[in-house]
């Protein structure tokens, strides 16, 4: 049996090349398997290893600067799930090419889930999912604004054409912003604050926590939430949902339902819906 830890946590890398070179001979040493990507904002990434191997992994990370809370989301497998053990140094954690950002210290305000309900419960506040279009297809949170994007890259210049249009109307309202894990909306944030907005928010945990604790009577998700792995789509109490991957295009449909797929653009940049 493996255990599986998912992490990120934004913080500041004075030299994050050598933090990389650290965690390569440690990662060796235990044998663990995966994928982490650090920056000089921080640490990302998905690894697997025995259970004494991976407590050991994570204890070394939370002792890195600024990492102590690290957010980790746990799970097993009956067998490895990477080829290999990878560190990289990028110059991001998850690339959203805004510039210089600062999410350890300018992210939105973190809510759990039922503080979160209450927030998106009320009509003025503006709730914007930063995911994919191919993602919010399967599910998203009622009211959500869909910014439509192909990549996260594409969703600065997306919140600029709109926050130009909530200043012609003279709003300056709460945003809530969510995502699957927490990672994407907790970058956004910074962006948006940056931007001039304070009233900013974001999904503690992301989706995939809010699915795990929250009684499904009083959720406001609606559909399934996608998921980058196997078991493509999960529902509440992370139930595997009732979607496949489509092998020519790479987008998510429903089991019960056809899916005629030519494939992909001719430039192969965006996968065709069916």
């Amino acid at each position: 049996m493996f255990t599986v830890a998912a992490l990120y946590r934004f913080a500041t890398f004075a030299d994050p090349q050598a933090t990389a070179a650290d965690l390569r001979l440690l990662c060796a040493d235990l044998g663990t398997c995966g994928t982490l990507i650090l920056a000089r904002e921080g640490i990302n990434g998905t690894v697997a290893g025995t259970a004494d191997a991976i407590e050991r992994l994570v204890a070394h990370i939370r002792a890195l600067p600024g990492c102590a809370d690290v957010d980790v989301k746990y799970a097993t497998a009956d067998s490895a799930p990477f080829g290999k053990m990878k560190v990289k140094v990028k110059a991001e954690i998850v690339t959203l090419g805004a510039g210089d950002l600062d999410p350890a210290h300018q992210a939105g305000v973190h809510l759990d889930p039922t503080d979160w309900n209450a927030l998106i419960a009320d009509p003025d506040t503006v709730i914007i999912d930063t995911r994919n279009a191919y993602e919010v297809a399967v599910g998203t949170f009622e009211n959500a604004i869909d910014p439509a994007t192909r990549s996260f890259r594409e969703f600065p210049a997306w919140f600029d054409d709109f926050a130009a249009k909530l200043r012609d109307e003279g709003r300056s309202p709460k945003i809530a912003m969510f995502c699957t894990g927490g990672i994407r909306c907790e970058k956004s944030t910074a962006l948006v604050k940056a931007r001039g907005f304070d009233e900013v928010y974001h999904l503690k945990g992301g989706i995939l926590r809010y699915l795990e604790e929250m009684p499904q009577a009083q959720s406001r998700w609606q559909g399934d939430c996608y998921v980058f792995d196997e078991r493509v789509a999960v529902g509440h109490g992370l139930k595997q949902g009732h979607y496949a991957t489509c092998s020519a295009c790479g987008l998510p449909y429903p089991r019960d339902t056809d899916h005629d797929c030519p494939g992909g653009d001719a430039d192969g940049a965006w996968p065709h819906r069916g």
